[in-house]
């Protein structure tokens, strides 16, 4: 494969963190007032943290599109 297009690919995926519109689930982390959410694509997640997989396993998303968040309170938002 081309250069190109790997590094097209790289740059669909810098804009993939950055879309505010087509996320399907909601992260929240820390506690107050050091609260931060995380928007993100399950199935990125999944494919690159063995941890996510495991913790979105038992949060699959519902057939009616309804969008998932999960908190991690003991997590500081630096660290995630």
């Amino acid at each position: 494969m081309s250069t190109t297009f790997f590094s097209r690919l790289s740059q669909n995926y810098i804009e993939i963190l950055k879309d505010d519109e087509y996320y399907d689930i909601t992260i929240e982390v820390g506690n107050d007032p050091n609260v931060k959410i995380f928007r993100a694509h399950i199935i990125i997640l999944c494919y690159r943290s063995s941890f996510l997989r495991r913790t979105l396993a038992s949060n699959k998303k519902n057939d009616d599109s309804t969008l998932i968040h999960i908190k991690f309170p003991n997590i500081s938002p630096e660290i995630f």
